[in-house]
């Protein structure tokens, strides 16, 4: 495979399936043995893997096979893992009475591999992409995995009527060794070609030692204007992490069925995601990427306040359930392309994997106290005032992205 836009789709979407995989099957998968719902709920301890990757990702920058290529280096091993273990799990039948812990370490096990093809894959990304490809390039990255938790999650799922658990899980493997074959053609590049508008650093050409990689990312988060990136990406989710979890459980406490939320929330709202997400990688591609963040942040926050006024109502009809839950995952998508783009153009090409795991370390830190204390949120002051928050909150870092130096060299 030659061009780096279709292996990068295929990347990101191997690496979805795993993820796919614990976030949406796992728990049908025990529930229907008969496992307890704390153990379910505790099985999302799963997904550990991609909250901490960022305290291994200077080990991928740093160690590498000249022969193999820095970023194949470990993506090829990490395949061949993921492989062993998708396999592995497919001789661990799922029933009542086997025992579950080797299954989830497996589990687990998959996690981490996939998490660490995820630093190289990205550092891949860093490495070939130019400033003109950022936006396209972030559009398959979000498409691509999201499509991989469709097929992991949710399409094996719904075959393994036909194919069983074995089924799924060797599907699995099939996807991966057909990633890893494709892998083993791709020519990686040699030289790191300087972005439009950067002079070339030939130090980023070669391999930094693990000192290094550290010396530079500390220094990255010391530089004019960085404290603003950082907090940008940190909060640029907050307001929606807020109101999601909740807005469901308002639509089941204003009458609608959980069959009707899976069609409108599941389904046309994951279909509107991946439409936003192309979208948001062609406004990406076509203005500075500052620019980009501000517009999808406004459209982004205009569903939030539909969402609000349905609160408020108390009494939503289909109609505007639907419309609004396709414009918030429209804008939502196209936010968070434009939003990875804007990290990767930020990053420290001579560290790229490191530095861009760390960037979507604090992305994914900075969401998920909200996400966690949505609920409890709720319970206390109500669905509206809940709402008024994440809207309150999505309006203010409309503000941050229109006032804050985000452009590289920028101090405040």
């Amino acid at each position: 495979m030659r061009h780096p836009l279709a292996l990068l789709a295929v990347l990101y979407l191997v690496q979805g399936l795993p993820f796919g995989f614990q976030a949406s099957a796992l728990g049908p998968y025990l529930r229907s043995e008969g496992v307890s719902l704390t153990t379910i709920g505790l099985a999302g301890a799963l997904a550990t893997p991609w909250l901490l990757k960022a305290l291994w990702a200077p080990l991928v920058d740093r160690y590498a096979s000249a022969r193999v290529g820095r970023r194949r280096s470990w993506i090829l091993p990490m395949q061949v893992l993921l492989v062993l273990a998708s396999a592995a799990c497919a001789a661990f039948p799922l029933s009542a009475d086997a025992p579950l812990t080797p299954l989830l370490v497996l589990i687990l096990a998959m996690n981490l591999f996939a998490a660490t093809m995820d630093i190289a894959v990205d550092g891949l990304a860093v490495d070939v992409l130019r400033e003109r490809q950022l936006g396209l390039g972030n559009a398959i990255q979000v498409v691509g995995f999201k499509a991989g938790m469709l097929i992991g999650g949710g399409l094996l799922l719904w075959a393994s009527r036909w194919i069983g658990w074995e089924g799924h899980f060797l599907a699995i493997a099939a996807l991966v060794a057909l990633g890893f074959v494709l892998t083993l053609t791709f020519d990686e590049p040699r030289h790191v070609s300087a972005r439009a508008g950067e002079p070339r650093d030939e130090a980023a050409d070669e391999t930094p030692t693990l000192r290094e990689v550290i010396a530079t990312l500390a220094r990255s988060v010391r530089a004019p204007g960085a404290a603003w990136v950082l907090l940008a990406i940190a909060t640029y989710k907050t307001g929606e992490s807020l109101i999601d979890p909740m807005f469901s459980a308002f639509l089941i406490d204003a009458g609608f069925a959980r069959e009707q939320l899976g069609l409108w929330l599941g389904t046309y709202g994951m279909a509107a995601s991946i439409t936003g997400s192309i979208a948001g990688g062609l406004l990406a591609s076509r203005i500075a990427l500052p620019r980009a963040l501000l517009v999808a942040g406004v459209l982004r926050a205009l569903p939030l306040v539909g969402e609000l006024v349905m609160a408020a109502h108390g009494a939503p009809s289909a109609g505007a359930v639907i419309a609004i839950t396709l414009a918030e995952h429209l804008f939502g998508g196209a936010l968070t392309t434009a939003m990875f783009a804007f990290m990767m153009w930020r990053v420290d090409r001579r560290v790229g994997a490191s530095h861009y795991t760390l960037l979507a370390a604090i992305e994914v830190l900075g969401k998920t106290p909200f996400s966690l204390a949505s609920g409890f949120v709720a319970d206390h002051v109500g669905y509206v005032a809940t709402f008024a928050v994440g809207v309150a909150l999505s309006v203010l870092w409309v503000a941050l992205v229109a006032r804050a130096p985000l452009a590289p060299g920028r101090a405040p």
